[in-house]
């Protein structure tokens, strides 16, 4: 269930990319999100720790999360 104030909230961001991967695949979302953790050698843990660095990079995953759950 998503909430309207907090879409995001009790949402960790390993949820949100085991999410993504099992619905885009590591290819896809490396299309959609130009990152390298994306593109070259992806993994979760290489990817989590990027993104834990990176504010505009993490709310892009955040946005793309979002818009799949509108689908």
């Amino acid at each position: 269930m998503i909430n309207e104030k907090n879409p995001l909230h009790g949402i960790t961001l390993a949820n949100m990319l085991d999410s993504l991967v099992a619905q885009y695949g590591w290819e896809e979302m490396g299309a959609r999100i130009n990152i390298r953790c994306f593109n070259q050698d992806p993994s979760i843990k290489s990817s989590l720790k990027f993104l834990r660095k990176t504010p505009w990079a993490r709310d892009k995953v955040e946005q793309l999360y979002l818009k799949s759950k509108r689908q």
